[in-house]
């Protein structure tokens, strides 16, 4: 199999993996945020304090905002991540095929990974 680049000073792959890293970093610190109001939650419910005062007394985001941040940024960074790869290896010399075979996906699903990746 002959590579079809061996380019590694614009390395978008391990772009995107550095932006994961910094993704999961600020997941676990919301993930952190999360645990502390779960606790605090459980805290008053044992007081017998209703939902309704719990969510308006609330100092900072709910956790379903926490939750919904969270899952957004690992969304829109994985998309980033998958077309960095597919790319990665497209450009290495596998084939559509073989990407969405390691992937999980159709070829066509590769196809357009390739084709938004290349815009």
């Amino acid at each position: 199999m002959v590579p079809r680049t061996t380019d590694t000073t614009d390395d978008e792959f391990l772009e995107a993996l550095t932006a994961l890293e910094q993704v999961l970093a600020d997941n676990g610190k919301r993930a952190s945020l999360i645990k502390k109001r779960i606790a605090q939650l459980r805290r008053l419910r044992a007081r017998d304090m209703p939902y309704t005062e719990l969510v308006t007394s609330e100092d900072g985001p709910l956790i379903v905002q926490l939750l919904t941040e969270s899952s957004t940024e690992l969304d829109t960074c994985g998309a980033t991540v998958r077309r960095a790869e597919a790319k990665a290896l497209y450009a290495e010399g596998l084939t559509m095929e073989q990407i969405a075979k390691s992937f999980g996906v159709t070829r066509q699903r590769v196809s357009a990974l390739l084709r938004k990746g290349a815009q």
